[in-house]
């Protein structure tokens, strides 16, 4: 199920889901169906994943004039980013591609050497914005302003000293992130101000529940910038794998439902080229992820 968060002209935020191309409105299909269902993606999550199984049964019981009544055009609405404000911070992962750990050795503060362990950082709920919109460039902040195309697991369900083997009943589903990265904003190594200002998580169009992905761990990660590709790769060749990262995250800390993890970016960015190349006001950047969809952002300097 392709899930998301939207807008209708002027209206709060609603939770709803892509059916035969269009947008159906998740609390409305709740009233049609006689099941209650929420008007959020983190009251969704909260519910567990079983009642995406429920709303999959539902679904195949509804007349097409049925959803007709409450369906709206994709064109007609605002994608915002599924979860718009994520209860905690980001989980970001990185050096998690081989190639992406070289080419950070060449003009960053990283040894080259492959990690032992996943490298944790995190975002503030602050930096999530919606495809189609700004990603601010603080020029007082930074002149080094660069792109990450991510896979991000949300997950779905509590979980402390999580097996490996066991980690995918732990996830609900997957969107795409762009870890926007102020490269010259890193302090004593700390990552946190180059990646945590305000609109440096782009996410979305949408969130897919995982019965839909077959397998997480083979999808192409994709990056362009003015329409000229600058990223391209494979989750198969992550360094830690979704099992690897949510083993060892529960391990530091209690993972819980709407918690998001960006997997790590692979190869291509700006920091890593030769000239380095960075992105200035009205450059426009797409993410994507296969099987996901494609996140488009414009920047714009302030």
């Amino acid at each position: 199920m392709k899930l998301l968060t939207y807008t209708i002209e002027d209206s709060e935020p609603r939770l709803g889901f892509i059916h035969n191309n269009q947008v159906i409105d998740m609390e409305d299909f709740g009233d049609v169906s006689n099941f209650p269902l929420p008007k959020t993606m983190l009251e969704l999550i909260d519910m567990g994943f079983e009642v995406i199984e429920e709303i999959n049964d539902l679904i195949s019981d509804t007349s097409d004039k049925q959803f007709d009544e409450i369906a709206y055009a994709i064109e007609d609405v605002t994608f915002l980013a599924p979860i718009p404000k994520p209860r905690k911070n980001i989980i970001g992962i990185g050096l998690n591609y081989t190639e992406h750990v070289a080419e950070s050795a060449r003009t960053l503060d990283t040894t080259g050497k492959l990690p032992a362990k996943p490298i944790i950082f995190s975002k503030p709920p602050t930096t999530v914005t919606a495809t189609n919109t700004n990603i601010i460039k603080n020029t007082k902040l930074t002149s080094q302003l660069d792109w990450e195309c991510e896979l991000a697991v949300v997950i779905g369900k509590k979980g402390k000293y999580v097996a490996k083997e066991d980690a995918f009943d732990y996830v609900f589903g997957y969107t795409v992130i762009n870890d926007i990265s102020a490269r010259d904003c890193r302090r004593e190594g700390q990552w946190i101000v180059s990646k945590g200002q305000d609109t440096f998580a782009p996410m979305g169009p949408v969130l897919v529940t995982k019965d839909e992905i077959e397998n997480p761990h083979n999808l192409n990660v994709s990056l362009k910038v003015n329409g000229i590709e600058k990223q391209n790769s494979n989750t198969k060749f992550m360094l830690f794998n979704i099992n690897d990262l949510v083993e060892d995250l529960s391990t530091v800390f209690t993972l819980e439902p709407g918690d998001i993890i960006a997997t790590g970016t692979p190869a291509g960015v700006g920091a890593g080229r030769d000239p380095q190349e960075w992105m200035y006001d009205g450059d426009v950047v797409e993410a994507t992820v296969e099987g996901i969809g494609t996140i488009v952002n414009t920047i714009k300097e302030i």
